[in-house]
């Protein structure tokens, strides 16, 4: 027979045994559920937009953050040169899949793993950045969305002289932190411009301050109009930018809808949103087990034309009812 005190010795032991097992049993069920990386070149408060439109893509897939899904996301806040020290710890980290926006965060993903799947949104062609051999059959670990912006430089054009006939010299912003979509930027508007008899004054800016002396440039030289190119930078400092458009009596163009909706005069290009919600399918699908190399780079085909009428009114300009009629969101 078991004494009292070699019994109470027992259930001792066993509830410690049972107690030292929990922490273990937890461990299990939180690595069950997957992890994917989001890896952004802005911030948290700057894309709620683009954020939703993720999430709703992830859930189409059958995915919902917090319930049977994990995302770690890493914030370079605008700091370019940041993305690749978090690329290599969200690899640290093995989670299942990155996704990730614009060529710096997807270039930096793809220098910091070969076997992670990577989902990109990207206004660059894919294949000329080297991220896949082909738009049809990706063939390696990473696969997207492609906005193709740089073929709508002379859509773009067009527009802001419909809007702004009497323009004849027009500022163009770009971000030269990063380069690649910095010359195709100026590639597809040098190109347009001449065929309008346009002419452009190229300005550059990474930070808050470069863009402070960029709008000093531009009145200097007194352009009719300013340009913003499709750098994430610049969709973070939107209001920033909207401010000073409206203090100098600037008409602002973007390809952006949310620096319209800042007080931008005028935006056309992809719908961005709905392209992070596709690259949240894709996230979803890669996570059930769909390979990168198998699927197709998706071409965004929704573009949308957005004005501000109020900012118009501001700026004494009349939007043409040829404008109105075409334009996705007019805002008063």
């Amino acid at each position: 027979m078991i004494g009292r005190r070699e019994f109470i010795t027992l259930l001792s032991g066993a509830t410690a045994a049972s107690c030292a097992s929990w922490p273990l049993a937890v461990r299990a069920q939180q690595q069950a559920i997957p992890v994917v990386g989001y890896l952004s070149p802005t911030s948290l408060a700057m894309i709620p937009g683009r954020l939703r439109g993720f999430r709703q893509g992830l859930k189409e897939a059958g995915y919902v953050e917090g319930e049977n899904l994990a995302v770690d996301y890493r914030w370079a806040e605008g700091e370019y040169d940041r993305l690749r020290a978090q690329a290599l710890e969200l690899v640290r980290r093995q989670v299942s899949v990155i996704v990730t926006g614009a060529n710096a965060g997807t270039l930096a993903a793809k220098a910091a793993t070969t076997t992670i799947p990577i989902v990109f949104i990207l206004a660059e062609d894919p294949v000329q950045l080297g991220l896949v051999a082909s738009v049809a059959r990706p063939g390696g670990n990473a696969t997207g969305i492609n906005f193709v912006s740089g073929e709508l430089a002379a859509k773009r054009l067009e527009l802001l002289r419909e809007l702004v006939p009497a323009a004849t010299r027009v500022a163009v912003l770009v971000n030269p932190a990063d380069a690649t979509a910095m010359e195709s930027t100026l590639r597809g508007l040098e190109t347009a411009a001449r065929a309008i008899g346009l002419n452009l004054q190229i300005l550059k800016a990474s930070t808050s301050q470069d863009i402070h002396a960029a709008f000093a440039a531009i009145v200097r030289e007194r352009s009719d109009a300013l340009f913003v190119g499709s750098d994430p930078f610049f969709t973070s400092r939107r209001v920033q930018l909207a401010t000073l458009s409206a203090r100098h009596a600037i008409p602002l163009f973007s390809q952006a809808r949310e620096a319209v909706e800042a007080g931008g005069l005028m935006s056309y290009g992809a719908d961005i949103a709905d392209g992070f919600r596709q690259a949240g399918v894709y996230a979803g699908r890669i996570l059930k087990g769909a390979k990168p190399a198998d699927l197709p780079v998706v071409q965004s085909s929704r573009y949308e034309l957005v004005i501000n009428a109020e900012t118009a009114r501001i700026l004494g300009l009349t939007v043409p009812p040829s404008l109105l009629a075409i334009a996705d969101e007019v805002i008063e």
